[in-house]
């Protein structure tokens, strides 16, 4: 019996390490570094529980930890901070670059022989403890997380990664004070404050990223965090296009429409791509024209040869003083002589009356809302609380709803519909253009486009077949984009103004 269980526990360890009962499949294993320190990430999986994403983070052994106090001290001694510097968001590159050099000489001078590599540890570790949010600062720095969520210090930071979807981190933060330390640092670094009398923060760290806090007992279990990172480098059409996001075609057909100035809305459910597709269709816009963007958060990116004013929404405090609401800035651009408007999100029917307001009076509008379908974006516009009348609608030339498979986390161009308005001009109707078929993973043509053709037919005097013509060709210049793997912003701008001053010239480029 005894030689059974030997040679059963034998086979058993004989097993690979991923075939072995409750054994860990190791997914992926790579290194982040920040301010000057390198951590180890791995990503794992036992059978039945979520994915596991640790962090190892060199640490410095306990008599030398506890000699860094009597540096920190030191270097917070010397460097002179004005208000300004702390507060000022877009001062903080420089400040953390000014603490690192000084932190850097004090560790050469109090433990002179680290290697020059442990000598920046050491120096970059401070730089975190004391301007940044500690080990948290690797996962500000993984391009292939999305958000990063802190639910109380009873447990484990939360993960989604692009990849793998939700996974538990292995490291915490150690009390709620501290969480409420993080949540009040990045708040002063925007004007805001969270307190217990304003236990809700909605501010944006200096990368960019969106962060939300909350302070218990508002929410029971503890304080949170909750950051959604936004990608480094911005998506381009030649990003959507390699992804299979949107097909050359449809692309071309948005082109077009982006030229010549008709008005687009772009809908879709959380996380499903709006803004992303929306900051790519705007690079579209001619180099000769003014660009005023207002959204809640810094997210659109556009080539810098664009005359392109950004305008960030401001909350106010307590008592409301001192915001700046995305109404106000709306109201405001209309008296900056915009050419073109785009807006990060329609929420209010007091935001969607100003937009549409600004379609009736000649200028192009683009801007995102919640909404799974191009119908249920008509619904939500003409139903309350937006509740805006049916002949309004008319100014708005096209819906582009967007999908989100969330198995897969594949994200689509899932709708293009033109708002058609009825010939007594009592209401309008959508007409859906082009629609992605889930069983081919193929954007297809509906119906042919009526609106678009009248449009560009009365004010540009093409036929439908130049038309045509012209969508077919953009087609050629974004398959050279995406088989050249042209996708900066700034490059996918120079192709596009090319297209626009010397047409010939680039097509025959493209030609050869």
């Amino acid at each position: 019996m005894g030689g059974t269980r030997e040679a059963a526990s034998k086979t058993e360890a004989q097993k690979p390490e991923a075939q072995r009962e409750g054994a860990a499949k190791l997914f992926e294993s790579y290194k982040i570094s920040a301010d000057g320190i390198e951590a180890t990430i791995t990503i794992s999986k036992k059978p039945a529980e979520v994915p596991f994403y640790s962090v190892v983070v060199p640490r410095p052994e306990p008599a030398t930890a506890a000699y860094l106090e009597t540096v920190k001290t030191e270097l917070l001694r010397q460097v002179r901070l004005t208000t300004a510097e702390v507060l000022d968001i877009k001062l903080m590159a420089e400040l953390k670059r000014k603490f690192n050099e000084l932190a850097l000489k004090l560790v050469k001078d109090r433990i002179p022989r680290l290697t020059e590599q442990k000598a920046q540890e050491l120096a970059g570790r401070m730089v975190q403890e004391l301007l940044g949010m500690g080990d948290l600062e690797f996962l500000l720095h993984d391009d292939g997380l999305e958000e990063i969520c802190i639910n109380s210090a009873r447990e484990p930071i939360w993960l989604y990664h692009k990849k793998y979807g939700w996974c538990i981190c292995s490291l915490r933060v150690e009390t709620e004070a501290k969480i409420w330390d993080y949540a009040s640092l990045i708040g002063r670094r925007v004007g805001r404050q969270i307190t217990a009398q304003d236990p809700l923060l909605d501010a944006y760290l200096p990368s960019g990223d969106r962060v939300n806090a909350t302070l218990t007992p508002i929410s029971m279990f503890g304080n949170t965090i909750t950051i959604r990172k936004f990608a480094r480098k911005p998506w381009t059409i030649t990003d959507l296009i390699l992804t299979n996001t949107i097909s050359e075609e449809v692309a071309a057909f948005i082109w077009l429409a982006m030229q010549y100035e008709l008005n687009i809305l772009v809908s879709g459910g959380t996380g499903a791509g709006k803004t992303s597709i929306l900051n790519v269709i705007c690079n579209f816009i001619p180099q000769n024209q003014r660009v005023i963007s207002i959204e809640q958060t810094r997210e659109i990116t556009l080539p810098s040869y664009l005359q392109w004013v950004p305008m960030v929404v401001r909350e106010g405090g307590r008592d409301g003083r001192g915001s700046v609401s995305m109404l106000d800035l709306m109201v405001n651009s209309l008296r900056m002589r915009p050419d073109r408007i785009i807006v990060g999100e329609i929420r209010r029917a007091e935001e969607a009356e100003v937009l549409f307001e600004a379609m009736h009076t000649g200028h192009s509008v683009y801007a995102t809302m919640h909404a799974e379908t191009v119908f249920e974006t008509f619904k939500r516009l003409v139903s309350p609380p937006i509740e805006l009348p049916e002949v309004v609608l008319e100014s708005l030339h096209f819906v582009l709803s967007m999908y989100r498979d969330r198995r897969s986390g594949i994200r689509r161009v899932f709708e293009i519909g033109e708002l058609i308005p009825s010939e007594k001009g009592e209401s309008v109707r959508a007409n859906i253009v082009y629609r992605w078929r889930s069983s081919r993973d193929k954007i297809e043509e509906e119906n042919p486009s009526v609106r678009m053709l009248e449009t560009l037919r009365t004010y540009t005097r093409m036929d439908d077949e130049e038309i045509k013509a012209s969508i077919k060709e953009r087609a050629r210049v974004l398959h050279y984009l995406a088989d050249k793997k042209i996708n900066s912003v700034e490059e996918v701008g120079k192709v596009i103004v090319q297209y626009y001053e010397d047409r010939d010239s680039l097509m025959k480029k493209i030609a050869k």
